[in-house]
């Protein structure tokens, strides 16, 4: 344990340059009094470690050291041949890169990590993308992705659900979420807003799919420091999902149709989990699920067939009705 920590703590300070001993003691869940000590051994074992005393001091190691990739564990290599998805690293033009990558992980290796890693690409094969989908269309993905890395403002044609604007962005992040890649940017418009002390909405999601030209201008962006893309991908989802909803809906549902209902996504499982009441004589049960537009909601619970009913609002059920009718009228023998 202490070894794994002597060794975490030196690949800190060769990544992370300067820290510290409060950030070290945090990120290592350790006390300062703890890192202190390290600190010692580090210096002990010939490690060039040294500290700078004040407000903007810490520890860093001597300019140029760097130390081999020793001391991983057989854990530690299956996780990195796991986390170099092939797929989206082809999409994005990294493919010779992350093959690279991995050759020269296992030559760095001793042989039993060597005999569990190649055991492990072997064996486990990771395939982002859902069933019956296709991924969308990634011929320009390596261009976007140079453009995110190299903080250059993209002008696209994108096509929205209202129809094809014209916007220029600048590009903060990548992100594949169920097999599709979405590019978070900053509008230009934003951007003037922001400079003007004028309230803007911030970054915007849009799906690379959806770009149908694009120019990478010759032109830079500062980006913004304080940006974090799992931080903003993750309270966006939380964002949508709450504005998604714009109430509930009464149903009752066969144990096929609760298994459907549930299916729809994490808010409708939640829902009825909170809201099922008992399953009744005739092996029906009621509960609660969130309720979007009318029309579209309708469409979801038309497609689960007779295993669910709708009890409620009227709009809704009304809607279902409206709808059942018209498809008896089209099927109606003559």
């Amino acid at each position: 344990m202490r070894a794994s920590r002597l060794l975490s703590l030196l690949m800190l300070l060769q990544t992370r340059g300067r820290q510290t001993a409060q950030a070290l003691a945090d990120e290592l869940e350790v006390t300062v009094r703890t890192i202190y000590r390290d600190i010692d051994d580090l210096s002990a074992a010939g490690v060039p470690v040294y500290g700078d005393r004040g407000r903007a001091g810490g520890f860093q190691l001597l300019d140029g050291y760097r130390t081999r990739l020793t001391g991983m564990t057989a854990q530690e290599a299956e996780s990195l041949f796991l986390a170099g998805l092939p797929g989206p690293a082809a999409e994005l033009g990294l493919g010779d890169t992350l093959a690279a990558a991995q050759l020269k992980l296992l030559a760095a290796l001793p042989e039993q990590g060597r005999q569990t890693a190649s055991r492990l690409n072997a064996r486990i094969h990771l395939d982002p993308v859902g069933w019956f989908q296709e991924p969308g269309k990634v011929d320009i993905l390596p261009d976007i992705a140079r453009a995110v890395w190299n903080e250059q403002v993209i002008r696209m044609r994108y096509e929205r659900w209202a129809g094809i604007v014209e916007r220029t962005v600048e590009p903060l992040g990548l992100v594949l979420k169920g097999g599709v890649w979405y590019l978070v940017a900053q509008s230009h418009v934003e951007t003037a807003q922001a400079e003007a002390g004028k309230p803007a909405s911030g970054p915007r999601t849009y799906r690379v799919s959806n770009i149908l030209a694009h120019t990478v201008l010759d032109r830079r962006f500062p980006r913004p420091a304080d940006f974090n893309l799992p931080v903003h991908w993750q309270e966006s989802l939380q964002s949508f999902e709450a504005g998604l909803y714009t109430g509930t809906a009464r149903v009752k549902a066969t144990a096929a149709g609760l298994k459907s209902l549930r299916n729809l996504g994490p808010a409708f499982n939640e829902r009825i989990t909170a809201t099922l009441r008992p399953v009744d004589a005739e092996g029906w049960a009621e509960a609660d699920i969130p309720l979007e537009a009318v029309e579209w909601t309708a469409r979801q619970l038309l497609g689960l067939g007779l295993t669910v009913e709708v009890l409620g609002p009227p709009a809704l059920r009304a809607h279902m009705g409206e709808m059942a009718a018209e498809l008896h009228h089209r099927y109606a023998a003559p």
